[in-house]
C-alpha cells in the first residue's frame, strides 16, 4: 500500500510556478536599479485579500505567486536605492540566489552537515580576514542581538565561571558600553541574568565616542564596592550617529581589569576592510569578540549575522551538551555546541557567494561609496542655510540633519512634521531620530545601489516639502 502523499507537491505546475517567480524576481531587480518617483501603496483589493479567514481549499500556484509579489510591491523595500531609514539592507542579487537554494535543498547545519558545514567554516573564516579580526571560530545567527547575546554568554561564562550551571549566586555582575549603544546589550543583560540596572552606561567625547577615562573610574569603583566585571562592549558603528568608539584604549582598561572586550559591530564593522576609515578600529586585534550583521553594510539578505571569537572554547564552555543524540564526529565541535540554536539554515551560504562571486575588492568598494556618499551630504548641508546637521564630520555613512526655519517655536514639531510629510511623499524615504533630546532626520547610506544623485534628491525633497511643512506647523 503507498501511503506516499502527493497533495503537497507542485507537481505539474512545478516549472511553471518557477519561472513565474522568476520573471517577478527578475522584474524586481530591474526596479531597483533606479528610484521609484514614488511608493506603491497597498490596494483596497489587497487589504480585503488579507482580512480573509483560513482556507481549507488551495488555489493556484501561480495566482498565490502574484499575491505574494502583490503584498512585497506595496511594502516598504530596503533594497530600493532611496530607502535611508534605519540600518538596513540591500538584498544583493547572489545572496537571493543563495536563500533560494539553501531553503530548497533545507539543510540544517546544527551538527556536521559535510560540506555544508565546510562552507561554512570557510565563510566565518573569510569573515574574519576581511575585517580584520583573529578569529578561531565563529557562528552565523539570524541577527545583531542574537549574535551580541551569544557573545556576552561566553563573557559572561569568563567573568563567572559556572555561571550557566549554578547562576550568578550573590555576585553583582556589571556590564558596560556607552550611553548611545545599542539596545540589544541591555536586552542581552536582561536575558543573561545579569540585569539591565547592572548595564553602565558610559559617557561620550565630542564625536559621541565612548570615554575611556571614564570607563576606567567606573570600573574602578565598581570593583571596590564590589562588582564583578562582566565585559565592556565597544560600539562600532552607533545607531544613532554612526560614532565608533576607540577600540585601542578601551582595549587598554579591558586589559588592566582583566575584562572582556566585545565589540557590537553589526553595522559598523565592515568599514575596518576599507583603508579610508580602518584608522578607526585600531586595536580590534585585541577584543575577545566581534559581531557584525552582514545583512546590514556587507548587502546580503536579511538574515545573516555572524558572532566571531578569539578562542574557539569560550563559546563551547557556555553552550555545549554531550548528548547522545549529538554525535561528534572527527573531535570536532558541532554548531549546537557554540551556538544557541538547534536547527540552524544555511546562512553562510549567501555571505560565500558574495565574496566568491564578487570578490573582497567589490565590497570594499561598495562601502567605500557610502562613506564618501555621506561626505558629500555632509558638505551639501553644510552650503545650505535652510538645514544644519553635527558639527563633527561623519565617521561612518550615517548623516543626521535637521531643518532649520527662522522663527520657528518648535523646530522639533517641524523636523517631524518634515519626516512624516518625506515619507507620504514617497520619493525618498528616511526615519526620524532623537538626538540630544531634539528630532533629526538620521539618513543612513549601505546600499550598494545608491548613486549621489539619490543623495541629491534626499535634500532636494527634504527642502520643497519644508516649506508645506512650515505652513502647516505655524
Amino acid at each position: 500500500m503507498d501511503l506516499g502523499n502527493n497533495g503537497l507537491s507542485l507537481g505539474e505546475q512545478r516549472e511553471a510556478a518557477l519561472t513565474r517567480t522568476a520573471q517577478h524576481v527578475l522584474n524586481a531587480w530591474h526596479e531597483f536599479d533606479a528610484a521609484r518617483e514614488h511608493e506603491s501603496l497597498p490596494s483596497e483589493s489587497l487589504h480585503q485579500m488579507l482580512t480573509q479567514p483560513l482556507p481549507d481549499e488551495g488555489s493556484d500556484v501561480l495566482e498565490v505567486i502574484d499575491q505574494a509579489v502583490e503584498v512585497l510591491d506595496s511594502s516598504l523595500a530596503q533594497a530600493r536605492p532611496r530607502y535611508f531609514a534605519f540600518i538596513g539592507s540591500s538584498g544583493l542579487e547572489v545572496g537571493a540566489l543563495a536563500d533560494l537554494l539553501a531553503h530548497s535543498y533545507d539543510t540544517n547545519l546544527a551538527v556536521d552537515a559535510r560540506a555544508a558545514t565546510e562552507l561554512e567554516w570557510q565563510a566565518v573564516s573569510w569573515l574574519a580576514q576581511f575585517i580584520g579580526f583573529p578569529a578561531q571560530t565563529g557562528t552565523f545567527t539570524s541577527g545583531g542581538t542574537i549574535s551580541n547575546i551569544t557573545a556576552l554568554a561566553s563573557a559572561r561564562e569568563a567573568a563567572i565561571p559556572g555561571a550557566r550551571e549554578r547562576g550568578l549566586g550573590n555576585l553583582r555582575p556589571t556590564l558596560y558600553c556607552s550611553t548611545e549603544a545599542h539596545y540589544s546589550i541591555t536586552r542581552a543583560a536582561e536575558v543573561l541574568g545579569l540585569g539591565s540596572a547592572n548595564v553602565r552606561a558610559v559617557d561620550i567625547d565630542s564625536e559621541r565616542r565612548m570615554r575611556a577615562d571614564v570607563l576606567r573610574e567606573m570600573l574602578q569603583r565598581d570593583v571596590a564596592d564590589g562588582g564583578t566585571p562582566v565585559a565592556i562592549v565597544a560600539t562600532t558603528g552607533t545607531t544613532l550617529t554612526g560614532a565608533v568608539d576607540p577600540i585601542e584604549e578601551l582595549a587598554d582598561v579591558a586589559e588592566e581589569f582583566g575584562v572582556w572586550l566585545h565589540v557590537d559591530g553589526a553595522y559598523g564593522v565592515p568599514a575596518a576592510a576599507v583603508a579610508s576609515r580602518s584608522h578607526l578600529f585600531a586595536g580590534l586585534d585585541r577584543v575577545d569578540s566581534v559581531t557584525v550583521d552582514c545583512h546590514k553594510w556587507m548587502f546580503v539578505p536579511k538574515a545573516c549575522s555572524a558572532v566571531l571569537v578569539r578562542d574557539a572554547s569560550t563559546l563551547a564552555k557556555v553552550f555545549s551538551h554531550d548528548e547522545a543524540y549529538m554525535p561528534h564526529a572527527g573531535g570536532h565541535y558541532n554548531a549546537v555546541d557554540i551556538t544557541l540554536e538547534y536547527s540552524r539554515p544555511f546562512r553562510a551560504l549567501k555571505l560565500w557567494m558574495l565574496f566568491s562571486t564578487h570578490g573582497a575588492n567589490a565590497v570594499r568598494e561598495a562601502i567605500e561609496r557610502n562613506c564618501d556618499q555621506a561626505q558629500l551630504l555632509f558638505d551639501w548641508i553644510r552650503d545650505r542655510p535652510a538645514f544644519e546637521t553635527l558639527t563633527s564630520r561623519p565617521q561612518l555613512s550615517i548623516v543626521p540633519f535637521r531643518a532649520v526655519v527662522l522663527g520657528c517655536s518648535d523646530p522639533d514639531a517641524h523636523n517631524g512634521a518634515l519626516c512624516s510629510a518625506i515619507q507620504r511623499d514617497g520619493r525618498v524615504y528616511v526615519s526620524p531620530a532623537t538626538i540630544d533630546g531634539h528630532v533629526w532626520l538620521r539618513p543612513c547610506f549601505t546600499n550598494f545601489r545608491t548613486t549621489s544623485d539619490d543623495v541629491a534628491a534626499l535634500l532636494n525633497v527634504a527642502e520643497e516639502l519644508g516649506v508645506d511643512c512650515r505652513v502647516l506647523h505655524s
